[in-house]
């Protein structure tokens, strides 16, 4: 057997097999063998005449083409390991020239991994934020406590911003009622910018028993695409106006919210809290940033085959997500104000992100000689066999090979990620002790009931996140 390979991209390869008599021989005896399984020939049982008597009773086409197509599956491992490739997926096997019992030519195509050229990892530029709480960040939690402990009088006047707000209304575009823009004794509270612009401005100025309309235009980049930048009039019935009167910021408001006695205790309890919440969100966004420095500045090409089962993983979490609320894909998508296109466009540069993140991280792990002992694995396993005792699946699968060594793959990749962070001296920050508080947690008022949100209300739904390297990462081993 002779081979020639052509680099067809850094992650796909021809090899061009010759075989001679000798290769075409062997198959040729395999060949027959596999023929005679299905052939019944006179005075013996199917299956089991002499192989030279079931040669005689074959047509020579039907041993021609059993011969190489057992030639070319036999010889595989062979091909790739002659060329010393490894390949992820076998894409095509072509004949392009056979003389039976003499020679044989076939191309064979593949996906391989790329080489990986990894830039300095040392000397990253992306730095952490600091976790440190604003002042107003601590005000902002105040102000939401004044809130939930104030008390509501109603009052007959004209509404203001601050007053809530009891309000019937139904949206209509063309004169037609669109889905979600209407609800009954919807509570709002003005000022709070929950609405699109115009519709809390509108109901200012109002009485309660007031019947009104107001013409409005959604905002162009209004999620919903059948409402963004069209006109459209709400009815609106005000019901009931609220003045809402807030308790003064002192110390009795601070022991309301749990074990305070000051509102210098409370501030501070809010602002531990605050930043520990901080420190693992911007934790988590420096690694992802890391890998993501470190990407640019290597030389990765992510293979096709890695970045679609990514986008299967990626499409198969929003389909999750779609089901939880009772949708299609299609409707889950169209609700959050995208198309098929646009979803998929965007899921597929988040698929190739995370197959070059992955690719990065494993080859520094290799270069690093980072690994994971059996041990820890087994001392995982049993953390997990833990958490998922109740759920025979589960613990079914522990046990299986593949998602042992899945397992494994995690934990190199994190060890991995925990090297890179502390080659750049992220782990001097990442792990500051933190500021001695006291240790209390405020006390949360008891939550009032919200309606569901109406399509006048402002939002935002994101079906493709980004990518979190530390936790997902491409099936491609070394």
């Amino acid at each position: 057997m002779k081979t020639t390979t052509k680099k067809i991209s850094d992650t796909k390869v021809e090899i061009k097999v010759t075989l001679d008599a000798a290769d075409l021989k062997k198959a040729r005896s395999g060949a027959i063998e596999n023929l005679s399984k299905h052939l019944k020939v006179q005075g013996f049982r199917k299956g089991k005449a002499p192989l030279s008597l079931v040669e005689k009773n074959l047509n020579p086409n039907d041993i021609a083409s059993e011969t190489i197509d057992l030639a070319i599956r036999t010889n595989m491992q062979d091909v790739f390991n002659a060329v010393k490739i490894t390949p992820l997926a076998i894409t095509g096997a072509n004949v392009t020239k056979y003389v039976p019992d003499d020679t044989a030519e076939y191309t064979v195509t593949a996906e391989i991994l790329p080489e990986v050229k990894l830039g300095d990892f040392k000397n990253l530029k992306t730095k952490m934020e600091s976790p440190e709480a604003s002042k107003q960040d601590i005000q902002d939690i105040i102000d939401n406590i004044l809130n939930a402990y104030a008390e509501k009088k109603v009052v007959q006047r004209a509404a203001k911003d601050g007053d809530e707000v009891i309000i019937d209304f139904v949206g209509k575009k063309d004169g037609v009622e669109f889905p979600g823009g209407s609800a009954k004794d919807h509570h709002l509270l003005l000022g709070s910018g929950q609405f699109i612009p115009g519709f809390e401005e509108g109901i200012v100025g109002h009485s309660s028993g007031d019947k009104f309309e107001l013409e409005l235009t959604f905002p162009k980049n209004y999620p919903e695409k059948s409402l963004a930048g069209e006109k459209t009039v709400f009815e609106v019935l005000l019901k009931q106006v609220n003045e809402v009167v807030k308790p003064e910021e002192n110390d009795e408001l601070a022991k309301k919210c749990g074990d305070f006695q000051t509102m210098d205790d409370l501030r501070a309890d809010i602002k531990k809290n605050l930043e520990t919440q901080n420190r693992h969100r911007l934790t988590e966004k420096y690694r992802d940033d890391l890998v993501k420095e470190l990407v640019e500045k290597s030389k990765i090409s992510a293979p096709e085959i890695l970045i679609q089962d990514q986008l299967r993983f990626i499409r198969d979490d929003v389909v999750r997500n779609a089901a939880a609320y009772n949708m299609s894909l299609e409707q889950y998508l169209e609700h959050a104000g995208q198309n098929f296109e646009e979803w998929e466009k965007a899921a597929s540069e988040l698929a190739e992100a995370r197959v070059k993140a992955s690719l990065a991280l494993q080859i520094l792990a290799r270069d690093q000689k980072i690994s994971a002992t059996d041990e820890e694995v087994e001392a995982k396993i049993a953390e997990l066999k833990d958490v998922y005792k109740k759920s025979k699946e589960a613990m079914a699968n522990l046990k299986k090979p593949e998602v042992r060594q899945d397992i494994k793959n995690r934990m190199i990749i994190d060890k991995t990620m925990d090297f890179l962070v502390a080659a750049n001296g992220g782990d001097a920050i990442m792990n500051q002790p933190a500021k001695k508080e006291p240790k209390t947690t405020a006390k949360k008022p008891a939550k009032t009931t919200k309606s569901s949100k109406p399509a006048a209300e402002k939002k935002a739904a994101k079906t493709v996140k980004a990518s979190k390297t530390t936790k997902k990462s491409a099936k491609a081993e070394e």
